[in-house]
């Protein structure tokens, strides 16, 4: 368990990929520079997509938590 606290939830559990993603970046766009955004997701494609995009977005995955029905995913915007 982490002890982020993120300043916005995105709750994308029951949404097909890409959704999760899309909506991550949707948040991060209105976020301001250090802001963290924690990600709820189920889809299993999450798991590779979310990293991959931070990185390619200068982004910085700070925690994956998985859970037993999903995962949580904290991203700090640059």
């Amino acid at each position: 368990m982490t002890d982020i606290e993120p300043q916005k939830t995105v709750d994308a559990r029951g949404a097909t990929c890409p959704g999760p993603l899309m909506d991550l970046i949707g948040a991060i766009r209105s976020a301001s520079s250090g802001d963290v955004i924690r990600l709820l997701s189920d889809n299993e494609q999450s798991l590779t997509d979310v990293p991959e995009w931070a990185e390619e977005a200068d982004n910085e995955l700070l925690a994956v938590e998985e859970l037993d029905d999903h995962t949580e995913f904290y991203v700090e915007k640059a």
